[in-house]
């Protein structure tokens, strides 16, 4: 994978292999000095190609304990002849091994000294050293007291040196502990963090994650010759804008001009105008203010993690940094942000910092910043509780219990093992699928798409010998919970002579043109099974409930809200004395019923506002009669989460409320 991921991303890198734990001796310091048996230099560092991937595909099983250190230091030297002794360039050594037998005393002093020399010169050169420790979680004890020999050695480097050691227990987490693509870490902003005007704080921020996205492919020509080797087969692709009166004529881009849809028109808006109307705020990160931890919702967090450092090497802001970090973490509270990163971006970032207190003597204190959402970013989804459920659509205890051991069952963080699928070492199956199958097509072009890798396998699947263990568990949940299939409706067919149908106005009409009596089950029954797209006027609430029933698209349940407040506003607009208000609070009832089943309490609140902003009250002197005598008030907090009206707005209502809290 570190070898095809270069082939990929870092074409010109250059890569070296070394084995340890051979039987052969191959290495230029054990001819030079001696010592250093059983490393093997497989390839010299050169430029990564394909031989790479093949050579390390056929790798030796090793027969002789390997010595890391050994290894190290014969890596080093390679480095150090082919680069010379700089600190300048990328240098890295890859350490991957089970670091289970001892390795070997040094002439002089210990290995621990051993360990220091080797750190100190890695200093010196720029090398960065990346451990990866690969042992299964079944071990033998016979190696245990080489193991924490080792586990400390490592650690020491850790620490001495621009090292990295991770621990990894099977092939899903080996997968993802491999950093094949080495991101190089970018400030987004370097600046004043400004409390107040007379107290700012020197930071600079980084992205903490970012997602990984898909690889571009790019659009490939197979016009060129076979025999010209240098063909990049590159495709460019040149548009033209043609006149729709002229379509020969194109139209030069001075003469292009955008345009922005507003209701049935297009408003041209030129770049000049687009340009002075941009909002351009001052670059800066400036607090607002704190609030408690409690009060920021998980599910408010938007798209990437920064992180607020001290900046390096000033030790007053790395004081105050830290300081205020424990104040925050101690008092359990939040702080927000107004941020713009760039003097010139058009947008303003409103975002929440929380303290990040380092466990690490050398690593400063910091904070991790999410962007929270404005109001035209929420989305209310408002679902129904269960307590608002008859008992006999709640579960009963056994149910619970079977619910309950399934769960225990899925832990994946259980308090007696380690976590399964930790995101710093579990890779992304579907980029990393798409990354072996690039590999195959670029050796066998007519190669089969493979099956899905083993190891992928478990992050995108559940682990059937898992399951298979804990068949009773599920056999269990699944005999305490009756399932049946919801039968799809059948689609009438389009009829094109007439207009949308409606349920009411759909009904058969006798040769005398009166309407035959339907029995009420076989008309709910007719209802169920006929798509209504409109409110007819024959019988509207029947329209309006099929179309709140409908399921197949969320949009029905809009529409029918919508046509609803309509048909209701007609009605009042073209009453004769009245004679039309019974109709529209039969239809109101039927809209108020519907918006708490489906839990839009404040479309019908906002349409009983609109009512009496826009009919005088002498107007509706008898309609406001028939509703207080129907006892037909706004939908309170008892029967929804919300009612979105204030209490002023609420008081200058002509309608009875239940609640004046409300």
């Amino acid at each position: 994978m570190l070898v095809q991921k270069k082939l990929i991303f870092s074409k010109s890198d250059e890569v070296g292999i070394v084995l340890f734990g051979t039987e052969d001796t191959n290495n230029e310091l054990e001819k030079e000095v001696g010592g250093y048996e059983h490393v093997a230099v497989l390839r010299d560092i050169r430029v990564v190609d394909d031989d790479a991937v093949v050579v390390l595909k056929n790798l030796p099983k090793g027969t002789f304990p390997g010595d890391f250190l050994d290894a190290i230091v014969v890596g080093m030297d390679m480095l150090i002849k082919k680069f010379g002794v700089s600190d300048k360039g990328k240098k890295r050594l890859y350490l991957i091994t089970d670091a289970r037998f001892s390795t070997k005393e040094p002439y002089e002093g210990t290995k621990e000294d051993q360990v220091d020399t080797i750190s100190q010169q890695m200093k010196v050169l720029g090398i960065r050293l990346n451990c990866l420790i690969i042992r299964e979680k079944i071990c033998s004890t016979e190696h245990q007291g080489a193991i924490d020999e080792n586990d400390k050695l490592l650690d020491q480097f850790s620490r001495k040196a621009m090292a990295k050691t991770v621990h990894v227990d099977c092939a899903t987490s080996l997968l993802g502990a491999i950093k094949t693509r080495n991101v190089v870490p970018v400030t987004i902003f370097r600046g004043d963090l400004e409390l107040c005007s007379m107290m700012k704080i020197k930071v600079w921020v980084y992205k903490k994650t970012s997602e990984e996205k898909f690889p571009t492919l790019k659009k490939y020509s197979d016009k060129a010759p076979a025999s010209d080797k240098f063909a990049t087969h590159e495709v460019k692709v040149d548009f033209e804008y043609k006149s729709s009166q002229d379509p020969d004529k194109v139209v030069p881009p001075e003469q292009r001009i955008k345009g922005y849809r507003y209701g049935p028109q297009v408003v041209p808006i030129s770049s000049a105008e687009w340009e002075a109307v941009k909002f351009k705020p001052e670059k800066g990160v400036k607090l607002l203010g704190f609030t408690d931890a409690s009060n920021i919702l998980r599910h408010y967090f938007m798209r990437d993690v920064y992180i607020f450092i001290p900046e390096p090497g000033n030790t007053k802001a790395i004081i105050a940094v830290s300081a205020l970090a424990k104040a925050m973490k101690e008092m359990n509270k939040s702080a927000i942000l107004r941020c713009v990163w760039r003097q010139g971006q058009g947008n303003v970032s409103i975002g929440v910092l929380t303290p990040n207190l380092s466990s690490i003597d050398n690593i400063p204190d910091s904070f991790y910043f999410n962007i929270l959402p404005f109001a035209e970013d929420v989305r209310e989804f408002q679902f129904p509780s269960f307590s608002n459920f008859p008992s006999s659509w709640q579960p009963d205890q056994q149910q619970q219990e079977a619910a309950d051991d399934l769960v225990r069952m899925l832990d994946l963080a259980p308090f007696d093992r380690k976590e399964v699928l930790q995101p710093d070492y579990t890779p992304n199956p579907v980029l990393e699928r798409f990354y072996q199958f690039l590999h195959l097509k670029s050796k066998a072009p007519e190669i089969d798409v493979p099956q899905l890798n083993r190891s992928l396998k478990r992050i995108a699947e559940p682990d059937p010998d898992f399951l298979s263990r804990h068949n009773s568990i599920i056999n269990n949940f699944q005999e305490r919970f009756e399932l049946k299939e919801n039968p799809k409706k059948k689609k009438l067919s389009r009829r094109a002579w007439r207009e949308k149908p409606s349920a009411s106005n759909d009904e058969k009409v006798g040769v005398d043109g009166v309407v035959p009596k339907v029995q009420s089950s076989s008309l709910k029954k007719s209802l169920s099974s006929l798509e209504v797209e409109k409110i007819g006027d024959l019988n509207p609430v029947q329209d309006f409930e099929a179309m709140m029933a409908r399921r197949d698209s969320s949009k029905w349940i809009t529409e029918a809200i919508k046509d609803m407040q309509h048909y209701i506003y007609h009605l009042l607009e073209n009453s004769y004395e009245g004679n039309s208000y019974p109709k529209a609070i039969e239809c109101l009832m039927a809209l108020r019923k519907g918006c708490i089943l489906e839990q839009e309490p404040k479309e019908f609140n906002r349409f009983m506002l609109d009512i009496c902003k826009k009919f005088r009250r002498s107007d509706l002197a008898d309609f406001l009669e028939l509703l207080y005598s129907k006892k037909i008030t706004l939908i309170s907090k008892s029967e929804a989460a919300d009612s979105d009206l204030t209490e002023e707005e609420a008081k200058n209502l002509p309608i009875k409320m239940e609640d004046s809290s409300e």
